[in-house]
Parts: C-alpha cells; structure tokens; sequence
C-alpha cells in the first residue's frame, strides 16, 4: 500500500461518519427532489383503490377497549389506509397497539398525534410541557428547540411520525374559543420564532411537523369543531398577519402544514366553503404563491365547520381536490375512497393528483424511516418517556416563563421574620406553591378560599389580615385548559380588587387573559404571573417569591390598557 493511498483511505474514513450524519439530516423538503427507489418500488406494487386510500389518517385510541382496537385493525387490514392518528390512552398500551397495527398494514403506517404539549396532551404517565401561550413569555428560544428535540424522542420512542403541531396562529383575538393558550402569543415575529425553535427541534430528529392553522386561526370567535368560522378581513391584512408566521415558516423547511376550517371571502368567495376544501387557498396561495412543497394536512375532516355545509363523503373529495396530501379522519374512509374513484371517473380529480400526494407521502414515510420498520420494545416505556433531562427541561422551562408585571418591589421587601398571611383562591390544601412558602416563612398562615367562596368566609377572612403585615395571595385556575374567564364568583373577584391595594403579592396561575376580568388587580405593586396551573408553575412561582429564582419572562399577549405585550420586570 503507497504512502500516498494509505493517506487517501486515512482522509476517507475520517470523512465518513460525517457524510453519514449529513445524509441522514437532509430535510423532508430536499428528500422530495430525490430519486428514491424505495418509493417507486412500494408505488408500483400499490392498486389503484390503495394508492387513494394512502391519503387517509383514521383515528386510534387505547382507552376504549379491545372491540374499538380490532375495528381499527379491520380497516387498517381491509383499506390499506395510509396512516393514523392515535389520541386518548397509555403509552405502554399505545407501544404494543402500535406494533400490531403495523404488523397487519401492507404498507408502514405513517403515525401522528396532537401533542402541542407533548405526550401528556393525550397519554397518561407522560410529560405535560407549558402551554405555548407559557412558552411564548420565555425569553430563550433555546429551551423551546430543546423541548421539540425532547417530544421528538418520545414520537420515536413510540414509533410516531408527524406531531399536528406547532400552532403557527396569532391569537389577537382574547376571545378566541379554540385557540388562546394553543399560541405562542399575539405578535407575529415572536409567535414565528417560536414555532420555529419547536419545528426545528422536532425535524432535526426526523419527526415531521404540521404547522396550524393554516391560513391563521388567531382572530376567531367561533370554534369549528362546532361551526364554521369566518374571517372577514382584507388579503393585505391576512397576508401581513396571519399569514407571515407561515410563510416565514415554509421559508425555513417547514415539513407540514395543517389546513383550518374557515370562511375567508378575500381569499375565496364561494359561499359557505371552509379553506380546506377551497383550491384557491390551498393550492394556489399555499402551494405555489408561498412555495410550499411539503405535506398538506387537512384538519380533521369530521369537524362541524366542515361537514355542516359538505356532507356524505364531499368534503373528503373536495379536500383532495383543493390540494390536500392527506386527509385526517374522514368520517367513513371507505365511501370516501369510493367517491374519490367516481370523482375520477367523472373528471373532477385525476390520477395525476392523487400519484402526486401518494409518492409525496411514501416520501415521507421513507424520510422517518418507515423503509427500515423495527418492532418497539414494549418494556419500560413509561420510564423511558419520563427521563430526567425531560424532567428537569420541563422546570426550566416554568422557570424561565415566570412574568413579573409591574414592580418586583413587594418581592424585594419581603420580610421572612414578619407575620405573613398565604391565601389560596381556588384551589385545595394540598397546594404546591403554599407549601414551598411556608417552608420559607415560619410566621406565615394559610388561608383557603374556593372559587365560590361565601361572602360570609370572605368577610372573615378580611378580617383576619388585620394581624399580618404580609399578604401573598395565589390565585389559582384548576381547569386543565384554562379558558380567557376566571370561574370565580363576583364576590371573590371583588375580594382580589381589595387585596390588591393591600400591598399584596399577586400570584397568578391562570390564562392571562384572565387578568382582564379581575377589574382592581393593577392597582397591585407586584403581580407575579404564570400562565397555567402546573406543579411546574406553582415551584418556580414560589422561588420567585421567596428571592431563590430571578424571573425573566415577558407577557407574550397584550391584556388591557395596563399590560401589553412584552411588559415584564426582568430581574
């Protein structure tokens, strides 16, 4: 061997892990342009009622018992449908549903789930991460990448594919009854930001995003779960705000993108047609005015908003004729196949559209890795979704979120030694946040109100704090989705407007936009803001509090007149 051959071979084998790990991070956008035999081969084997029946995700639970299990087997197994979209249940159960259902699919199924939060969205004895509206106060868009990263390796862990998140919606509508603490805020470059750090995290450890809820669902006051939302605003103004987080977003290789179920006369003025099935919007603004080239992703296709106005199978037609790639849980997925094949027939649809989002989703499938499909180990799953980095990020990430608004002076003088009344609104004795503060402040006294609290119990509970000189006062929601109203009775929020001239410390834990509804809480020095209920919440709060933890967040949305967007004493 020359000195000169053994030197090539030694500058070879130093390359090689590198050019390995630079193929395996080639994006699902660039994958597309590719030739990939893998693809061609699975295509060519496919019939014409199974290539259709690829654009369908149907729904999968574990929480409904073994009869529901085996009726999603029986269609996986007779329709060859192309992916689902598991919700409600546990992760073990999930792990070994999983490898059944891929063991009967003739084709690898591609594996989705709603996990804005993670898999505590739907699992049980899983990780909850913040709210987005929580992760839009953070101020380091690195713990969100970090968090993205973290849920993509739960996705593989339970062999999934696609989370139907980040939500890209500006949510300049405090009333908005669908989306609120979904996003990342009210102001277009730090909700695109944001999403951004989240897509990355997830796509650079190849689990596909589906961004939501295309072209925004941010300024709405109807939910279209249950109804058909319009939005009748100007293009300039669509394509200005709620359309920037997308288009900035397809700009940095946005995988997937989820279509809404919404009315939008500027874009397309057909009367009573949702924007899933609106070609108008969907091809030609999506696909090639912003570009996009990735998978389109209807909503689900058994929501009101959508079926209301297009029922017994049309709006599955209608969905792939407007440019969908795959369409989320159709009502009945067999007559859907069947009035795809008569729309062909009949010239409504080609083959040429359907082959398009066929090889695109194969593409896909092939991009997480579905050409090499390896059993899960169903041992100890649920150790292994609770990892101690998981852990600890989720604390960082509640620490990072804690908002002081106004002045942190009421925190700087905090006397430890002086007698310190703790009231609890809302919520049990067993509380978090009260705990760790008495731990902290000796000379302290615990008061509980509910939510319904008597005027009787709140006038003898004013009375009492005439013997304290400190009052921290948690004012806490106990709803795991936190609407933008408090559910408190008039006379505790008339009880909050007193405390809060007293000097207190206000400690919320709640949708911020409860604030608006607490008339008297500005006239606080200190309002100590969260934006959920978390245990996570209630330990950074305290060591807030308590002078142990500096808070950094800034409010992600703007209230009222006295909080606007990126208020927040950083300390």
């Amino acid at each position: 061997m020359t000195t000169k051959f053994k030197t090539l071979l030694v500058i070879i084998l130093f390359f090689l892990p590198a050019l390995s790990i630079a193929q395996t991070q080639t994006s699902f956008i660039e994958s597309l342009n590719a030739p990939n035999a893998w693809v061609d081969s699975v295509f060519k084997k496919l019939n014409k009622r199974e290539r259709i029946a690829q654009l369908f995700m149907v729904r999968a639970h574990t929480d409904k018992g073994k009869a529901y299990e085996d009726s999603i087997a029986g269609v996986i197994k007779k329709e060859n449908i192309g992916g689902v979209v598991f919700f409600q249940g546990g992760p073990g159960r999930q792990a070994i549903l999983t490898n059944h259902y891929q063991s009967i699919s003739k084709v690898p199924l591609l594996i989705a789930m709603d996990a804005e939060w993670g898999l505590g969205m739907r699992l049980d004895s899983t990780i909850s991460y913040p709210y987005q509206m929580t992760l839009g106060a953070i101020q380091n868009n690195n713990l969100i990448y970090e968090m993205g990263r973290q849920v993509a390796m739960d996705f593989k862990r339970l062999g999934m594919h696609v989370n139907f998140a980040p939500d890209a919606d500006i949510n300049n509508n405090p009333k908005n009854p669908v989306i609120g603490y979904r996003s990342f805020g009210d102001n277009k470059y730090n909700v695109t930001a944001k999403v951004g750090a989240y897509m990355k995290g997830l796509q650079d450890n190849n689990v596909m995003v589906s961004l939501k809820h295309f072209p925004g669902h941010g300024d709405t006051d109807v939910d279209s779960h249950y109804d058909l939302p319009q939005l009748p605003f100007s293009r300039a103004r669509l394509d200005s705000l709620e359309m920037y987080p997308f288009r900035e977003l397809i700009k940095q290789g946005a995988s997937g993108v989820m279509v809404a179920h919404m009315n939008i006369p500027a874009l397309d003025n057909t009367k009573n047609l949702p924007s899933t099935l609106s070609k108008p919007i969907v091809t030609t603004i999506l696909k090639e005015e912003m570009g996009f080239k990735g998978l389109v992703f209807s909503d689900a296709m058994g929501m009101k908003g959508v079926v209301k106005f297009f029922p017994n199978g049309e709006a599955d037609v209608r969905g792939i004729i407007a440019g969908n790639d795959v369409i989320e849980l159709s009502e009945n997925s067999v007559r859907a196949v069947k009035l795809v094949r008569k729309a062909i027939r009949t010239n409504r649809l080609s083959w040429e559209r359907i082959d398009e989002s066929v090889k695109k989703i194969l593409t896909a499938k092939y991009w997480v890795g579905l050409n090499n499909l390896q059993p899960l180990k169903t041992t100890n799953v649920v150790s292994e979704l609770n990892r101690p980095e998981s852990i600890a990020l989720n604390q960082r990430l509640a620490d990072a979120a804690v908002t002081i608004l106004k002045s942190d002076s009421q925190i700087k003088g905090l006397d430890k030694n002086k007698k310190t009344a703790i009231i609890t609104m809302g919520a049990g004795p067993s509380n978090t946040f009260h705990n760790m503060l008495k731990s902290d402040l000796d000379n302290s006294v615990h008061f509980i109100l509910p939510k319904d609290a008597s005027a009787n119990d709140i006038a003898n509970v004013n009375k009492e704090l005439r013997n304290y000189d400190q009052i921290i006062v948690g004012i806490q929601d106990m709803r795991k989705r936190p609407p933008a109203t408090l559910d408190y009775n008039n006379s505790m929020k008339l009880f909050i407007a007193e405390l809060a001239k007293m000097n207190s410390i206000m400690v919320v834990f709640a949708n911020p936009y409860t604030i608006a509804g607490l008339p008297g809480i500005e006239a606080a020095k200190t309002i100590v803001l969260n934006y959920q209920n978390s245990e996570e919440a209630q330990k950074a709060s305290a060591r807030v509090v308590s002078g142990k933890l500096k808070a950094g967040g800034k409010l992600p949305v703007s209230i009222n007149a006295s909080f606007t967007n990126g208020d927040g004493v950083v300390q």
